[in-house]
């Protein structure tokens, strides 16, 4: 029996001999990321298994709960260190004896394209398969472009990359990206079972680029290249590297498979060198870095087994649904039976809905819904863990809801109310027990959106606040932390860049206009669009709440008032800045609002001017920038990544862009700050530099710099 290799990457890649067959093991934790150690491994694994004449066959396999899920995040954005994985993916297609791979758990990007160059594949349940560079701002470039169409066919691979998404062990069965799904949960006893069986049959290896589409097959694939191509304005606008990855696959068509290989590396390479991977990158880490919380360092979470909901409107029901997903058995409390009705159809509708869609089948909505409980008294909520707050954004509505919440829930339940606007530390005060209140912004639908605003005011416990960021985990989002403010971090940058836009509309700029610039930035839609989906009565609300302490020295653009005036309120009236007739959500520009526009202009004395999309879009990001800084500067985001997420994943930041405080990075600060006093020049109310802006373009700095200092 041959022992086993004895090298430097004895730990993270061993091999062992089992009669004939090669036991390759990759156990790099947590999840068997493809770092450099791990590829030198392979490659050596599968070098000594050629050279020795007992062995029949290799079965590689990883320890733990994964295969290979994927790159080594540590080596992001550093020099590539030999060997490359196309070479270790070579190396293994190119093995004398046949190459098994046994998945289990995750084969994610390069884990996928080490699966795709072995010559057999079992799956176990529970494995999930995927090419996710594309979100990344790369594509697979270790073959997998040139594999995956050979094995699967075009179409078929062509969603695989453009979509990002993981497939189960079903999915990839029926696709033929695996051979055969075993119903075991030990990757080595699934794997040495299938050996047996291959060996039995004296099965010869099977190299994937010997593979080639069929002359029948052919015309449907160029087909389903033609489509991606004419898809990529619409479903990838603003993307490199989708274009790139139709070109790529195209070439397993026209070219070899080296050449194929060759123009796949060319392709990854350009990726590499675009702003938008830098982008993507950030983004990727921002969104991890934005968890990493002081109070949740100090404090572990305190238990949730039950929550609570109070309000069964849009947003409640929402909540409710988010919680009912994530397992949790949700308590809704209503001020009557008629709208805790109304509540509970909210909920049901929103399931009734994914059921007809085929997203869900009925067995599992029932149960879903078999968590939900309802109730118009509050003591109902006595023993949940934590209690939303989801009603009327008004102080007094919900200091009321709050004396009620003190008096009937138990010691140490968390009290959490969703306002998007009102004073926490004030809500904090008014009942007995400040140390258990925090913020719990949820988006709209609640149920869908990612982002998650935990609110910390003064007097909250460590322990409270690790619990929100707990619950985000649970229910899949992203949480952000948010200090207290009028509008926490991303509806305060709002405000100030609407503020922007309703400027440009009042100075001649029309709102069509407008939205179109911010839409060829990468939004996906713009502010006036916003407005109408949102409804533009809620905005007017705010408005009106903040009357009395708006800065007379500001500008105010009536224009938006004239049109609530009128009760245009935007998708659900049919009408507001757009028009929507026969209930279209698709709007249509309307002669009557940019004749109101005119008349307020006249009325304001102003004499309208030109603007380019570059002047829309020059003041818009300068203005969100420009508030962004102020946000990170007085602590209300602990550091400008919080920024960046929030406004990724809330408000429609391009991702690829990677967020408003990295794009102003990557424009630079000091052209930023000249723009900003070149605006300022027209409105010095309005433009006023942010000190922490002034102080990074001063010294040469950047809001990078304070990502990775951690200090705001």
């Amino acid at each position: 029996m041959t022992e086993p290799q004895q090298s430097p990457t004895m730990d993270v890649v061993t091999s062992r001999r089992e009669g004939p067959v090669w036991v390759v093991t990759i156990d790099h934790p947590p999840v068997n990321a493809l770092g450099v150690e791990v590829r030198r491994g392979l490659m050596a694994a599968i070098e000594a298994a050629d050279r020795d004449a007992d062995v029949r066959v290799v079965l590689i396999l990883g320890a733990g709960r994964h295969f290979i899920a994927g790159a080594d995040i540590r080596e992001f954005g550093r020099p590539s260190q030999a060997p490359l994985l196309t070479d270790v993916c070579n190396r293994i297609e190119a093995c004398t004896k046949p190459v098994v791979a046994a998945v289990q758990g995750s084969a994610l990007g390069g884990g996928l394209e080490v699966v795709l160059a072995a010559h057999y594949r079992v799956a176990l349940p529970g494995a999930k398969f995927a090419l996710p560079e594309v979100t990344l701002g790369l594509l697979p470039g270790a073959g997998g472009t040139q594999r995956a169409p050979r094995l699967i066919g075009v179409e078929a691979a062509l969603n695989l990359m453009l979509d990002g998404k993981p497939i189960g062990a079903a999915q990839a069965l029926a696709l033929g990206l695996v051979d055969r799904q075993d119903a075991g949960t030990d990757p080595v006893a699934a794997g040495l079972a299938y050996v047996q069986e291959l060996l039995a049959s004296q099965a010869p290896v099977r190299p994937t680029r010997d593979r080639q589409i069929a002359a029948a097959d052919r015309p449907a694939a160029q087909q389903a290249l033609d489509a991606a191509r004419a898809a990529l304005d619409k479903k990838y606008r603003g993307l490199f590297s989708p274009a790139r990855i139709v070109d790529a696959v195209q070439a397993v068509l026209d070219r070899s498979f080296d050449e194929g290989l060759r123009l796949e590396r060319d392709a990854f390479v350009q990726c590499l060198d675009t702003p938008q991977r830098q982008a993507l990158i950030h983004a990727f880490f921002a969104e991890r870095e934005a968890a990493k919380v002081p109070e949740a360092g100090r404090a572990q979470p305190r238990p949730l087994d039950r929550v609570g909901v109070v309000g069964g409107g849009t947003m409640g029901a929402g909540i409710a649904v988010a919680m009912l997903d994530a397992g949790l058995p949700v308590v809704m409390v209503e001020r009557d039976e008629p709208s805790l009705e109304r509540g509970r159809a909210n909920v049901a509708k929103v399931y009734d809905r994914l059921v007809q869609r085929g997203r869900l089948d009925a067995a599992e909505r029932d149960r879903r819904l078999n968590l939900w409980s309802g109730a118009t008294d509050y003591q109902a909520l006595a023993e949940v863990d934590l209690v939303v707050e989801a009603v009327f954004e008004d102080m007094a509505v919900k200091t009321a809801v709050f004396a009620e919440l003190d008096r009937v829930c138990k010691p140490g339940a968390a009290l959490a109310s969703n306002t998007s606007y009102l004073d926490i530390d004030q809500l904090a005060r008014t009942v007995s027990r400040p140390q258990d209140v925090i913020g719990l912004h949820f988006f709209s639908p609640a149920n869908i959106m990612k982002l998650l605003e935990i609110v910390v005011p003064a007097q909250v416990a460590d322990d409270v606040v690790a619990t929100g960021f707990a619950l985000a985990r649970r229910l899949k989002k992203v949480a952000v932390r948010a200090g207290v403010c009028d509008g926490f971090i991303g509806n305060r940058i709002l405000a100030v860049y609407r503020q922007a836009a309703d400027y440009l509309l009042a100075d001649g700029a029309s709102p069509y206009q407008i939205d179109q610039a911010v839409r060829h930035f990468g939004f996906p839609m713009g502010p006036y669009q916003m407005m109408d989906l949102a409804g533009g009565d809620i905005g007017w609300a705010s408005r009106k709440r903040r009357a009395p302490t708006r800065d007379p020295n500001l500008r105010y653009v009536p224009i938006a008032d004239r049109l609530c005036e009128r009760g245009w309120f935007g998708q659900k009236t049919g009408r507001g800045w757009y028009l929507y007739p026969e209930g279209s959500r698709t709007g249509q520009e309307d002669p009557e609002v940019q004749a109101i526009v005119d008349q307020e202009r006249q009325d304001m004395g102003i004499v309208p001017r030109t603007f380019t999309e570059e002047d829309i879009l020059r003041r818009y990001l300068a203005a969100m920038i420009n508030e962004a800084a102020n946000v990170v500067h007085q602590g209300i985001a602990l550091r400008p990544l919080d920024v960046d997420v929030t406004m990724l994943y809330g408000y429609g930041f391009p991702r690829y862009r990677g967020g408003p405080l990295h794009y102003a990075d990557q424009v630079g600060l000091d052209t930023v700050l000249a723009d900003i006093r070149a605006f300022a020049a027209q409105d010095p109310h309005f433009w006023i530099p942010s000190p922490l802006l002034v102080e990074l373009a001063g010294r040469g700095g950047s809001f990078k710099d304070l990502n990775q200092s951690g200090q705001g």
